[in-house]
């Protein structure tokens, strides 16, 4: 028969809490109760069977593969096992938290991989989704949002950049926060702020507030990346780490295709929203914008039956709380697997020696409140700088300084091509559309009642002497030099119409929204405006265009593939070269940008760019868990992740720019930064049988 690789730890405990144990509630039950995940079964991965449960005879079960030489699972991971033991023990002066590491793993690798990990994954990962809609709110409701609130073209742009600003500020404070508080309360908080500021940004009528709420909203979310994958990455073994973790990146594309179709069915239906009065509209856009907060509010749900790393209790020794999560870890799993009688044999876990807490509490009797938050906030900021200073010998600066010259490039061309795509398109079909304008020169009409609508029309020295215009729409009409004489204007909505050096005379403006901006260089002769409407309008259904809901489904869609091949063969390729080459193809990819001239060519490129470069994405966020000690990981996740959207921000502010005006600068930008990013990504080391420091 098979001896049992399951050891017992007997480490000594170097944390006492003295007569009292202060966790002794913690998971009451053990692991009948516990955390309670009493759904349904996981299939049962290969790995997870073991002869070494009562009631089987070694005889009588015979391993299928031992007739092929293949050898069993168990004895695998216990020769895995023996090796790191041997290489520990040549390593004389190895740290109290390498071996810490070692065991942990040891432990992850004896509670398996099953329904507890699948429960956590499907909760963080609609985190993770989270992030990926509060991408594209913003510019799913700026057509509308635009008209609602009078936005300027100034107003609009700081609109679209607020949030990524939001989130690079939420990335930084929460990644050191999660390092010193904990993973699950710091996510939990994070997406509480998400939730509130989203659902009051959604009845904010003025333009400032509207601004402010969706800045906080994003500092909320900013947080949910760089915590999710450390959080995530603490309950998972070694050769299944890569795998999950590239599979835990599709929600982000969940979350694209979710704000898609949502505003795709909810933003052009205007009647949905109500009002009341002049002063408070609620238009459909702003039910959109509340859809949009459910899955940060379901993933809020499920993380209060979620326990706290027990990775990261042990870094700040709390092993007797950490050792409780760990054996309902254990039970969760082989309960799942109809073994419930596989004990968790673990009874002491080494928690590595703490030095004096760096939060520094001011106590009630010595400090006000306000105090006390300064210093927790003082402390906060100092534990960002040692990040970028870690010691070389842990391969960590290379992480740092590699990964921000990988992963600014890669945010660069991403987001920067994600604005320039739609932008291009737009425009491709603007100039369609400024080609087919009707011209009228020297018109002249009398005593005419117009009841129908104008449309993408130039009138040049024109006469129009007693005509009445009402209850018309003017889409892109432009009069220049001409003449209106005792004409009536009642109840006309406009977008994109001027009157240029042309004289009114006599002419009376109903409620109309032909404010007197309008009128460029003109002379208003006897010329008066009754009732004008307030504020801005909602035009017509065609100006919300199902086009930019269509290229955002669609990249976010093409996204799909490129994750199945990297979660696929992240452990068999390695984290390096999917990162180089993925980057490599995706630079080739824009270059091929030169040879678009059609809507469909530039879509048809987007999505395979989107595809190829994900890979990359995947890669470097498993590589960045990794490579991080688990003090610091989720706070150098942050400080990277707000790097990546000070690159966004960038990327998006200077590709726009260049729309209409060439696409040589964009394309050459994207790809130079692409290749920079991929030869060095080439140059990190490996971390595929790395053990989770």
């Amino acid at each position: 028969g098979k001896d049992s690789y399951l050891t017992t730890i007997t480490i000594n405990n170097v944390y006492h809490h003295g007569g009292n144990d202060p966790y002794g509630t913690y998971g009451e039950g053990g692991g009948q109760d516990g955390y309670g995940y009493q759904g349904e079964s996981y299939p049962q991965e290969d790995d997870a069977a073991s002869d070494v449960t009562e009631g089987h005879d070694d005889e009588d079960q015979m391993y299928e593969g031992e007739y092929q030489g293949i050898p069993h699972p168990d004895e695998v991971k216990a020769a895995q096992r023996a090796a790191r033991a041997k290489a520990r023990q040549a390593q004389s002066g190895a740290t109290e938290l390498e071996e810490l590491a070692e065991q942990y793993e040891d432990i992850m690798e004896d509670c398996g991989h099953g329904r507890f990990q699948w429960t956590l994954f499907i909760v963080l990962g609609l985190a993770l989704m989270a992030d990926g809609v509060e991408c594209f709110v913003v510019g799913f409701v700026l057509p509308s949002a635009e008209k609602d609130m009078c936005l300027s073209n100034g107003e609009k742009g700081m609109l679209g950049l607020i949030v990524f600003l939001g989130m690079m500020v939420g990335a930084i404070i929460w990644g050191g926060m999660a390092d010193k508080l904990g993973r699950r309360k710091c996510l939990i908080w994070a997406l509480t702020i998400n939730c509130v500021f989203a659902f009051l940004s959604s009845f904010a009528q003025g333009y400032g507030f509207f601004l402010f709420f969706r800045l906080f909203s994003g500092i909320g979310i900013g947080g949910s990346v760089p915590i999710v994958y450390s959080y995530f990455s603490e309950f998972l073994q070694m050769d299944k780490r890569g795998e999950h973790l590239s599979w835990l990146c599709m929600f982000w594309m969940m979350g694209g295709i979710y704000a898609s179709f949502t505003a795709w069915g909810i933003i052009p239906r205007y009647g949905w929203g109500f009002s009341m009065g002049t002063e408070f509209q609620f238009h459909s856009w702003r039910v959109f914008v509340l859809v949009c907060a459910l899955p940060a509010i379901t993933s809020l749900v499920g993380l209060l039956f979620m326990p706290e790393s027990p990775r990261f209790l042990l870094e700040n020794a709390k092993h007797d709380e950490a050792w409780m999560i760990l054996k309902n870890v254990h039970d969760t799993n082989w309960r799942a697997k109809g073994q419930p009688e596989k004990v968790f044999q673990v009874t002491h876990i080494k928690a590595p020696k703490t030095q004096e807490d760096e939060f520094i509490e001011i106590q009630s009797a010595t400090g006000t409140a306000m105090q006390r938050w300064g210093v927790r906030t003082l402390t906060l900021c100092k534990l960002v700088g040692p990040v970028l200073k870690t010691s070389p010998t842990n391969g960590t600066h290379v992480i740092t300084r590699g990964g921000q010259i990988t992963l600014t490039p890669l945010r660069f061309s991403y987001y920067g091509l994600g604005v320039w795509f739609p932008d291009m398109i737009k425009y491709l079909q603007q100039e369609e559309y400024d080609s087919k304008v009707k011209v009228f020169h020297r018109e002249r009409v009398e005593d005419f009642r117009f009841n129908f609508s104008l449309e993408n029309q130039i009138h040049k020295e024109g006469e129009y002497i007693n005509d009445k215009f009402i209850s018309i729409e003017m889409k892109s009409v432009k009069f220049e030099d001409s003449l209106f004489e005792d004409c009536y204007f009642e109840d006309i909505k406009s977008t994109e119409t001027i009157f240029e050096n042309c004289t009114i005379r006599a002419t009376i403006f109903y409620n109309t929204d032909l404010y007197k901006e309008k009128f460029i260089n003109c002379k208003l002769e006897n010329t008066t405006f009754h009732h004008n409407k307030k504020g801005c309008h909602l035009d017509s259904e065609e100006e919300n265009d199902i086009l930019i809901y269509l290229v955002s489904f669609l990249g976010s869609l093409s996204v799909l593939p490129g994750n199945i091949i990297s979660a696929m063969f992240m452990e068999k390729i390695g984290r390096v070269k999917i990162i180089g080459f993925s980057m490599l193809i995706s630079a080739g990819c824009t270059f091929f940008l030169f040879l678009s001239f059609s809507e469909a060519a530039i879509i048809a490129w987007q999505c395979l760019f989107c595809g190829v470069s994900v890979a990359a994405w995947n890669g470097i966020e498993v590589i960045t868990v990794e490579l991080y000690p688990a003090s610091k990981r989720a706070t150098a996740f942050g400080v990277l992740n707000g790097l990546c959207k000070l690159a966004a921000i960038l990327g998006s502010s200077i590709f726009a720019s260049f729309v209409g005006v060439t696409k040589v600068v964009p394309i050459l930008l994207s790809c130079t930064a692409l290749v920079c990013g991929g030869l060095v990504a080439l140059k990190l080391p490996d971390t595929r049988e790395k053990i989770l420091q």
